[in-house]
């Protein structure tokens, strides 16, 4: 036997008032019992149960299946005594996994659109937990809770200098996290804001040239930009001012700009300049992890411990395929190539796939998923006509967004398109979580022409601003709620062209 848990300890005041129970031909103490129980499965539970009235009440122990609960990953914050019976509490969580899974196969639910006409031309989106945040033409950025439906999101104001009486700059990249939002601009600005503390920036800096790549901690308070040859990181200090804390001079021109999460101490930073890739420390601060003269990198994504980027070789002209290489950060050491492609990788996500897993998005239109324990793909999927922009994935499926404007849903195991979605520009963002879909569509056309009636005009036509979409697969009341009720339809026929999505004009039902 394994080592009993130590979860068992402190909950024997929970025990049953029966002092001995019969172990074949001996008799042995409730606790001495409890503990062979706790190797046991759900299965085995149950066929306990069945032996005898003792074994049954022993089989049903609040702590067994507590500690069942636990170890399947659901309600990780809650105490034992938070419920009165543990056996149904995990029934209803399987069961509700179940049922979301469905939704999600067969694309039942509720989709909004996120819009601000205001904005004029949608420039970047990044979203963190179901808060999407996004920035326009107008020089606005703006957030939305898609978790409720009347939460009123917040435009958050930049800081206006005293030469700042035109009209703002456009917004380059915004990111988000669970307690930040930061907001690059095209004269260089940058903007951070505390979603905690109003609308107003905690701090803003400048860089003198353009910005090409901003990044922010997963968790924390860390921001990295990269503009010309300087690559800044700014973090706040003990008694919480921000200040620049490194400072990196690199070569040439950064493309792809990453923090590396769940680091002790001083921020890591890689950064991939053309053809070169960085790991910038602070106590190494010109570190190489890759170069090859003439191959650039065309994409990037880095995990706690590795980083996953895309090559572009000499291709046919010397019979070598693109490939993705991952490296260890802690030893930079090359881990793995993987791909044949003769296509470019444009997209990898390492950071939210499962364990020993990566999926990438190719310009040859095909979305693969490779095991980092292998070199070959698992799976290939020819998934976009004009090429694969965003990629993500959890155990069961993936979500891919092309240049076309599709958003397609996969199930891995079976190799199969789910369903699909097509909006008029490109996808540039995918997200999602066990039971929500955030994708956005973003114009490459900044400045379109016709695309207001007269100069004078503060929005932009529909055709040409971009669209963020919300999807809620959720079987809670929530998913219902995030339809305000006259949009609520009752329509369930298997004819028509709702696709099970709750429809936004009701037409039988008001």
């Amino acid at each position: 036997l394994k080592k009993p848990n130590k979860l068992f300890s402190p909950f024997f005041s929970f025990q049953n008032e029966i002092n001995e129970v019969p172990f074949f031909d001996i008799q042995l103490p409730y606790e001495l019992a409890l503990k062979i129980f706790q190797y046991l499965g759900k299965t085995e539970l149950g066929r306990c149960a069945q032996v005898s009235r003792t074994w049954k009440i022993l089989a049903e122990d609040e702590v067994l299946w507590y500690r069942l609960c636990q170890q399947e990953g659901y309600l990780l914050d809650t105490s034992i005594s938070d419920h009165s019976c543990w056996k149904l509490a995990l029934k209803n969580c399987r069961a509700r996994e179940r049922t979301l899974k469905t939704n999600w196969k067969n694309r039942i639910g509720a989709v909004s659109q996120l819009q601000y006409e205001l904005g004029k031309i949608l420039c970047d989106v990044h979203s963190c937990d179901g808060v999407v945040i996004a920035g326009y033409t107008s020089g606005e950025v703006r957030l939305w809770d898609t978790r409720t439906w009347d939460y009123t999101a917040p435009i958050l104001e930049p800081v206006h200098g005293p030469g700042d009486a035109g009209p703002q700059p456009h917004v380059s990249f915004v990111r988000i996290n669970s307690s930040l939002a930061v907001a690059a601009y095209e004269d260089g600005t940058v903007s951070v804001w505390s979603l905690m503390f109003g609308r107003e920036p905690i701090h803003r800096y400048q860089h003198n040239q353009r910005i090409q790549a901003l990044a922010l901690g997963s968790e924390g308070a860390t921001v990295a930009t990269a503009s010309g040859f300087e690559v800044k990181v700014e973090s706040p200090n003990d008694r919480g001012f921000w200040q620049t804390t490194q400072t990196f001079e690199i070569q040439k021109l950064v493309n792809f700009l990453n923090l590396v999460p769940d680091v002790m101490g001083s921020p890591v930073t890689v950064a991939a300049a053309e053809d070169i890739v960085y790991l910038l420390k602070a106590e190494d601060p010109g570190k190489v992890l890759h170069s090859v003269y003439g191959q650039p990198v065309t994409c990037l994504d880095v995990s706690a411990h590795e980083a996953a980027f895309g090559v572009k070789t000499f291709g046919w002209l010397l019979n070598e395929p693109n490939q993705i290489l991952l490296y260890n950060l802690e030893t930079s050491q090359c881990l793995k190539k993987m791909g044949n492609s003769m296509g470019d990788f444009t997209c990898v996500n390492l950071q939210n796939s499962p364990p020993n897993m990566l999926v990438t998005g190719n310009k040859d239109r095909r979305v693969r998923v490779f095991d980092l324990r292998k070199s070959e793909s698992l799976c290939s999927f020819y998934a976009h006509q004009l090429g694969v922009s965003a990629v993500q994935m959890d155990d069961w499926k993936i979500v891919s967004g092309g240049e076309e404007g599709l958003v397609c849903v996969w199930d891995q195991r079976m190799g199969t398109k789910l369903w699909e979605m097509h909006a008029r520009h490109p996808v540039r963002h995918v997200w999602f979580n066990s039971h929500s879909l955030i994708t956005a569509n973003i114009p490459d056309d900044k400045t379109p022409r016709g695309a207001s009636i007269t100069d004078d005009d503060l929005t932009a036509h529909r055709k040409h601003r971009g669209v963020i979409y919300a999807y809620e697969f959720s079987v809670d009341q929530l998913a219902v709620e995030s339809v305000l009720p006259i949009c609520r339809s009752s329509y369930d026929e298997v004819t028509g062209y709702n696709y099970n999505i709750g429809l936004a004009v009701p037409y039988d039902n008001i």
